[in-house]
């Protein structure tokens, strides 16, 4: 494959679930295809869109799967969320926030005077003015969200605070079926305050330009690999990088040949195999 006049690639970003596992099994030949690409200099970052989980779960996980791995190499949507404001809206520091205890400890980690939603109000709260200001309210998923948590979220947004949403997945998948995702609590503040999230996680661009600005890499230099032609092909267009759809998750080969616009791939692997043999010619 002729690929002159492109810069030559530094930094592959892969999605977790669909391309490096499914639930807790490994998906075949993924462990294989980041070794190459770490034997051959590459950086790589793994990419996911699930705020409830912190960095550090990931690692052991991944290490148990034959795929040794950094702290700094796993992004989230609510870790990106961290970098977008320390980046672009350094100005943010107290926040309140509608998410699981591990988006919160993330957020108190990286310095946040952060607030759970169900902690910032009485449960007799009836609307009126919060009795603290914040600057921004960050959401997620929360599994534990109630009436509560959404009247006084959006009190914070209606009286100031900038709504940032770390990802708006309307499913969120479980071992059995789907469950309601971060994009329905996304829907009920939006609906509650008036106000349009600036959203994060893929498939906006965010959380891909979070880990470019980071690495020092240029989107013309990078390739996202994901299962999910929805959240991962169109998060890599609009964050102008390359894409490579693999046939491991979400997407069957049916599926990929109908796929057009934004959600069309740059290139279809039926597995990490192929992605592989494919990135070995990019790299020759």
């Amino acid at each position: 494959m002729d690929r002159s006049g492109e810069p030559p690639l530094r930094l592959v970003i892969f999605d977790l679930d669909g391309v490096m596992y499914r639930g807790r099994q490994p998906v075949p030949g993924a462990a294989a295809m980041v070794a190459m690409l770490r034997e051959r200099g590459l950086l790589v970052r793994f990419a996911t869109n699930n705020s409830m989980a912190t960095r550090a779960m990931y690692v052991p996980r991944l290490v148990e799967m034959g795929v040794p791995v950094e702290l700094d190499e796993i992004v989230t949507s609510t870790s990106a969320t961290i970098d977008h404001l320390r980046a672009h809206l350094p100005d943010v520091r107290t926040v309140m926030a509608v998410g699981a205890p591990g988006m919160l400890e993330e957020l108190r980690t990286a310095g946040f005077d952060a607030t759970a939603a169900g902690d910032a109000v009485e449960p007799s709260y009836d609307g009126g003015p919060l009795d603290a200001s914040y600057d921004a309210v960050i959401a997620g998923l929360d599994p534990s969200f109630d009436f509560r948590r959404l009247a006084a979220a959006s009190t914070a947004i209606r009286a100031g605070a900038r709504f940032i949403a770390t990802n708006a997945d309307l499913r969120y998948p479980t071992p059995t079926g789907f469950l309601p995702g971060a994009g329905s609590i996304i829907a009920a503040l939006r609906a509650a305050s008036g106000a349009e999230p600036l959203i994060i996680g893929k498939p906006e661009p965010g959380i891909f330009r979070a880990i470019l600005e980071r690495a020092g890499v240029r989107p013309s230099e990078a390739v996202a690999i994901g299962d999910n032609p929805d959240a991962d092909v169109v998060a890599a267009h609009r964050a102008e990088m390359r894409s490579i759809l693999v046939l491991t998750g979400v997407a069957d080969a049916a599926l990929a040949a109908t796929l057009d616009g934004e959600r069309r791939p740059d290139h279809v692997a039926g597995d990490p195999s192929e992605a592989a043999a494919l990135l070995r010619q990019w790299l020759s």
